[in-house]
C-alpha cells in the first residue's frame, strides 16, 4: 500500500495554510496532482489517501477529489489500481458519502478509530459479499460459494462485479495445479 498525504499534498499544491478542504477549484488541483502520481504506482497498487491532518472537507471537495477519481478509476483511465480512504472523521465521511452516493459510487475507508466502512452506494447483496470479504480477508469463488449456498455462477459474478468497482483485489493463483481467482480487501 502506498499513502498519499492529503495534507502535505494540499500544502504543495495550494499554498494557503489551510488544513481545510473547500471549493471545487481546490479540490480539483488537489485531485489532479493525486492522479499525476497515481499514474507512476505499478499495477495491482493500493492508494491510501491519507485525510487525517485535514479539517473539514465540504461537499464540493469531496465530489471533485474522491467522487471524481472513482469515478475514472472505474473508467480503468489509472489501469489497475484501487483506492482506499483513510484516517477520516465522522464529518469528512458524511460529505464524501453523499458526493459518491450522488453518482452511484462506493469506495472502502478506513476511520480514524480503525474501524473499516464502505462509503457510497451498493447494493445489498454486493454489500454482504464485501463484508464476508472483509471478514477473511480473501477468498476465491468456489470458496464463497460453499459457504453463502450459492451457485457458482453467482458468487463469480458477485465478486467479479466487486472487482469492477475496485473495492476488491482480484489476484490469479496457482492453486492444486490450476489457475485460480483470490479475491480480497483493498
Amino acid at each position: 500500500m502506498v499513502t498519499y498525504n492529503i495534507y502535505k499534498l494540499l500544502k504543495e499544491e495550494l499554498k494557503n495554510g489551510s488544513s481545510d478542504l473547500v471549493t471545487r477549484r481546490s479540490g480539483q488541483a488537489i485531485r489532479e496532482r493525486i492522479e499525476r502520481d497515481i499514474a507512476g504506482e505499478k499495477n495491482g497498487a493500493v492508494v491510501a489517501l491519507d485525510f487525517s491532518k485535514i479539517g473539514v472537507i465540504d461537499y464540493s471537495c469531496a465530489d471533485e477529489i474522491v467522487a471524481k477519481l472513482i469515478s475514472r478509476l472505474l473508467g480503468n483511465e489509472y489501469g489497475d489500481r484501487y483506492v482506499l480512504l483513510t484516517g477520516l472523521s465522522d464529518s469528512q465521511k458524511e460529505n464524501i458519502e453523499v458526493a459518491l452516493e450522488r453518482k452511484d459510487l462506493a469506495v472502502m475507508a478506513e476511520m480514524r478509530d480503525g474501524k473499516r466502512a464502505l462509503l457510497g452506494d451498493l447494493n445489498n447483496y454486493l454489500k454482504e459479499t464485501l463484508s464476508f470479504i472483509e471478514q477473511k480477508e480473501k477468498i476465491t469463488a468456489r470458496d464463497f460459494s460453499d459457504v453463502m449456498k450459492l451457485e457458482a455462477n453467482t458468487s463469480g459474478t458477485r465478486l467479479l462485479n466487486l472487482h469492477k468497482k475496485r473495492l476488491v483485489k482480484r489476484i490469479e493463483e496457482i492453486r492444486d495445479g490450476g489457475r485460480v481467482w483470490v479475491y480480497e480487501r483493498v
